[in-house]
């Protein structure tokens, strides 16, 4: 079995963080009220440009080592069924140089991101049970 560049944690992460962001919807509150209470403080799950959970993962990626993106993008095709485990260190391969320095706005662009770490790294023999338990 080929080894991960990236930790399990860092994985976990990233899941909690991108299923924050999938919850969000389109911002439709044009009216809200003066304050959070009399707009019922929905505005916090309607998606902005300035989105703090978007700002987090962006810089998290950012700050990720190339192998550890490569991972990344690896871990999402194989959980998408892109291929096998045979098949890890091409999709490794090609991930860096089909996306280069957009691999944030990639990620963050796939609506399904979390379940498809998650079940990538589940082939690796991993769950984030325990740290989503910690984190939710």
């Amino acid at each position: 079995m080929p080894d991960l560049s990236i930790s399990s944690e860092k994985v976990c992460f990233l899941i909690v963080k991108a299923r924050e962001f999938d919850v969000q919807d389109v911002a439709a509150d044009d009216d809200s009220g003066s304050n959070p209470s009399d707009d019922r403080e929905i505005d916090v799950l309607e998606a902005a440009p300035d989105n703090p959970v978007a700002q987090e993962i962006r810089v998290f990626i950012a700050e990720l080592g190339e192998e550890e993106k490569a991972d990344l993008i690896g871990l999402l095709r194989l959980g998408r069924g892109d291929g096998t485990m045979e098949d890890w260190q091409a999709m490794r391969d090609e991930s860096l140089r089909e996306h280069g320095g957009r691999i944030a706005a990639y990620l963050m662009g796939e609506p399904l991101l979390s379940d498809y770490l998650e079940e990538g790294l589940s082939q690796f023999g991993f769950s984030c049970a325990e740290f989503e338990i910690g984190r939710l």
